[in-house]
C-alpha cells in the first residue's frame, strides 16, 4: 500500500470526520435558506447585489441561485442541482433546494448521535425502494 499524498493550495484546509460533515450540511442550510421564503405565494423577494455592485431583485430560485457567489464545495453541490434542475425541467429549482437542505437537516441529528453515513445513505436508499411501491 502507497502512502496516500495530498497537495493542497496554500491557505486550504483539509478537514475530515463528524465536524466536516456538520460543516457540510450548515452551508448547505445556508443556500436552503437563501432560498426558502421565496416559495410560494406569498414568496418574499431577494435583493442580491454582485461583486460590480449590480442589484437584482427576484422571488426566483433559479435566478438567486445563479447569482450566488457559493465557494463552499457541499454548497455547490446544492447550487449544481438547483442548476441541473432549471436546465432539465425549466422548473422547480426552489422545490428541489428546499428537498436535499431538508434531507441534509435531517440526517444532522443522526450523525450528531455517531451514525456512520454510509448507514444513513443505506436506509434513505431503502425508503425510496419502499416509496416506489
Amino acid at each position: 500500500m502507497q502512502p496516500q499524498i495530498i497537495i493542497l493550495k496554500e491557505g486550504t484546509e483539509n478537514s475530515q470526520g463528524r465536524s466536516q460533515l456538520i460543516s457540510n450540511i450548515n452551508a448547505c442550510q445556508v443556500v436552503m435558506d437563501s432560498v426558502r421564503t421565496t416559495l410560494g405565494p406569498r414568496g418574499m423577494d431577494k435583493m442580491i447585489v454582485d461583486g460590480r455592485g449590480k442589484a437584482t431583485i427576484s422571488n426566483d430560485g433559479a435566478t438567486i441561485v445563479k447569482l450566488l457567489d457559493v465557494v463552499h464545495p457541499a454548497a455547490k453541490t446544492i447550487v449544481n442541482i438547483a442548476k441541473s434542475q432549471d436546465a432539465e425541467v425549466g422548473d422547480g429549482t426552489t422545490s428541489v433546494v428546499l428537498l436535499a437542505g431538508e434531507f441534509l437537516k435531517q440526517c444532522k441529528s443522526f450523525i450528531d448521535e455517531g451514525v456512520h453515513p454510509q448507514v444513513i445513505i443505506k436506509s434513505y436508499r431503502k425508503e425510496i425502494g419502499r416509496a416506489h411501491v
